[in-house]
């Protein structure tokens, strides 16, 4: 079966050709973009499908962005995704337009043990279900419950719901993000955007210091990539201090996830930052945000937590669901 799959985030949007046998998923062609470059998917489509001759069966694209009756409007991206207009750039009757955590979710089981990084060991219930939390340019999350031999990914947008703080620095942080948001979710404050609005909370509204080499690679560089570099080698305390609190947050909210859909099968943390951070992630702030649930704090420590490190789940996973059904 040939397949053409995507993942499509505010970034960049990664295309694949895969020959599927079986078990088995042959990669035809591959390539990625950098999404803004682009004035919509189609347009990147019918380019990489012109560049390696793509002739395909099925197309499965995974879109950061809530699905609704075949359209997506990205939120972190000027795009209107139409299933209709990529089903006529593909040359197919139908296309499944899914999201993208969707499509990470079913990734996973066509990842290796190689793939993972282990953040906690726990006690997974093999009926339970999982749950992936990803931050990237923005922050997404997926439900996915046992449904036979496998789960089934329940697609949500529990990334845009109402940051709430645990204490007073993060209280002020909520206050200084609302003067400039109004509405401030905690993908304001878990994503590469939001490493970068606790950066400038620390400088602004808590009058850190502020590294000027460390300002000029923002301005010329990703500026979340620079402030974990910094962070992570040590050279900037107000680098360090963001990190710190935005793997705090990351963790809270990871539990928060845990909690919300029972993952008793295992909380996958995904996206494009957490291989990135892992020295951080590694240290006690994370877990010990994760597991801070009061009275449900002992569930939540027998929860198996893992990083994906493998950066092309989403995109086997696209591939992956298209494989298992008939477009709607």
């Amino acid at each position: 079966m040939l397949v053409v799959a995507g993942d499509i985030g505010g970034t960049s949007t990664r295309l694949a050709w895969f020959d599927l046998e079986g078990a088995s998923f042959a990669v035809l062609a591959e390539a990625r973009f950098i999404s803004r470059e682009f004035g919509s998917l189609a347009d990147i489509v019918a380019l990489f499908m012109a560049e390696h001759g793509v002739t395909a069966e099925r197309a499965c694209f995974g879109v950061a962005g809530p699905v609704r009756g075949g359209t997506v409007v990205t939120p972190n991206l000027p795009w209107m995704v139409g299933a209709e207009e990529l089903a006529c750039t593909v040359g197919l009757p139908r296309v499944m337009l899914i999201n993208d955590l969707e499509a990470n979710a079913h990734g996973i089981p066509l990842l290796g043990e190689e793939d993972f990084f282990l953040l906690n060991q726990g006690v997974r219930d093999p009926s339970g279900n999982i749950a992936v939390i990803s931050a990237g340019t923005g922050l997404g999350e997926v439900l996915a419950f046992r449904e036979g031999d496998g789960y089934h990914p329940v697609a949500c947008e529990a990334g845009h719901a109402d940051f709430s703080p645990r204490n007073e620095l993060e209280s002020e942080l909520l206050l200084h993000l609302r003067d400039e948001y109004g509405r401030v979710s905690y993908e304001r404050i878990i994503s590469g955007p939001g490493l970068c609005n606790i950066y400038r909370f620390f400088r602004d509204v808590r009058r850190l210091p502020e590294n000027p080499v460390v300002a000029r690679e923002m301005r010329e560089q990703d500026p979340a990539a620079v402030i974990s570099r910094a962070a992570l080698a040590g050279s900037c305390p107000l680098c360090g201090h963001a990190l710190d609190l935005f793997v705090s947050l990351y963790g809270a909210e990871a539990g928060n996830a845990a909690l919300r859909y029972l993952a008793t099968g295992g909380l996958y943390v995904g996206g494009g930052i957490a291989p990135k951070i892992i020295k951080a992630l590694q240290g006690a702030a994370f877990m010990t945000a994760f597991t801070a649930k009061g009275r449900l704090s002992p569930l939540v420590e027998s929860i198996p937590v893992k990083v994906i490190l493998n950066d092309r789940a989403a995109l086997l996973g696209a591939a992956r669901c298209a494989s298992l059904r008939e477009t709607p």
